[in-house]
């Protein structure tokens, strides 16, 4: 099963953005799962501290378009997509496309989000998740159920 690892980059650093990808796919991996994350490739933009648009066209796959058709055909592709959106301190644009994408495409979609207090908090964007829990292994676990079904 293929799963898109949605969440957060602008504002944050690669650490900040990369790191519970990295915790997500080794656990995914482990069963027998296929992550889907959009820094994959992008180690080099470590050298850009935190991520705002000084990085946009330092390669042909973080161009406007790059990023765009990358995400989307990512989100087509897969068979759910696992949403981080904990500890967020502003509105993700390019996370709530995906999410739409998702939803329009019918695909499952997993949450990871505080009960309160997160920017995200709208009610199409709770209308649109198939489910919602406050930890990363729980959503994990959701997905591995997904996966024997």
């Amino acid at each position: 099963m293929k799963v898109y690892l949605a969440g957060p980059i602008t504002g944050l650093t690669l650490g900040e953005a990369d790191d519970w990808r990295l915790v997500a796919e080794a656990a995914m991996r482990d069963l027998g799962m296929q992550p889907l994350s959009p820094l994959r490739a992008e180690k080099f933009l470590s050298e850009y501290g935190v991520l705002e648009t000084s990085y946009i066209g330092a390669t042909p796959m973080v161009t406007d378009r790059g990023i765009m058709v990358r995400d989307h055909w990512d989100v087509s592709r897969c068979d759910a997509v696992l949403f981080y959106l904990t500890g967020a301190k502003r509105v993700s644009i390019g996370t709530m496309m995906e999410l739409a994408w998702a939803y329009a495409y019918r695909k499952p979609v997993v949450c990871v989000m505080e009960k309160e207090g997160n920017p995200h908090e709208h009610s199409m964007v709770r209308e649109a998740l198939s489910y919602r829990v406050e930890r990363l292994d729980d959503a994990i676990d959701l997905l591995n159920i997904l996966k024997e079904a």
